[in-house]
């Protein structure tokens, strides 16, 4: 049987996930791909998302949630573009973008998919890309307000779909990940060309694929850097 892989990621550029909050959900099939539009935000979208999924895969092996939003190329007058660097940056609309995309995402995209998760006869693999500036304890530099509590969200409901799916999917492993700064566009306004610790892109798929590889069923509910390490909540 053929490995059913959902990679959920960034369309292109960071103006299509501000504007439409439209991901894709790629789907590797022999020679091919399958490409489906999704809207994290839209319950329509992800009610047919199984369905769509279905055609192609009767289950998922693998899941990763690589949608993110930092900053909005198109904020709305008088609200910084970019992550939050005091109090008077924040604002409802900063908070629920970042939340739908970061926070909310995953978990819905989980709920759509949750029936093609193997339960106990196959190992399955849930990763959510999440950062370590959603960690509340490694905390010590403030700011990013809307980032990194859209971030600790994922981090909690992705430990709290960890502990049901040992019930209900027991072979099934979920991490939260965080990949490091890479180099893409997501960063590249926050970065200088020659920052200290920087990714490639390349590098950092590599080392996710590692964490999945290693991904057995007593990790689930961790919160792990690139290397493995484990990250505080």
């Amino acid at each position: 049987m053929i490995m059913g892989i959902v990679m959920v990621i960034m369309v292109m550029a960071m103006v299509i996930m501000v504007m439409a909050m439209v991901i894709m959900v790629i789907i590797p099939i022999p020679g091919a791909a399958a490409v489906i539009d999704l809207d994290v935000t839209s319950d329509a979208s992800l009610a047919a998302l199984a369905p769509a999924v279905s055609a192609h895969t009767p289950q998922l092996d693998l899941v990763i949630y690589a949608a993110g939003l930092l900053h909005r190329r198109h904020a709305p007058p008088g609200e910084p573009a970019g992550p939050e660097r005091r109090l008077a940056d924040v604002s409802r609309d900063s908070l629920t973008a970042a939340m739908a995309v970061n926070g909310f995402g995953p978990i819905l995209a989980a709920a759509a998919l949750e029936k093609l998760v193997p339960r106990r006869d196959r190992h399955a693999v849930w990763a959510t890309l999440t950062a370590r500036v959603g960690s509340i304890g490694d905390n010590g530099l403030g700011g990013w307000y809307a980032y990194r509590a859209s971030k600790a969200a994922a981090n909690m409901l992705m430990r709290t779909l960890a502990i049901e799916w040992r019930r209900s999917r027991p072979a099934a492993t979920v991490l939260a990940i965080h990949p490091g700064t890479v180099a893409t566009p997501l960063s590249a306004p926050f970065r200088s060309p020659d920052h200290p610790g920087v990714l490639p892109a390349a590098d950092a798929a590599d080392n996710i694929l590692a964490r999945i590889a290693d991904a057995e069923p007593s990790l689930s509910g961790s919160f792990l850097a690139y290397d493995g390490s484990p990250i505080e909540w």
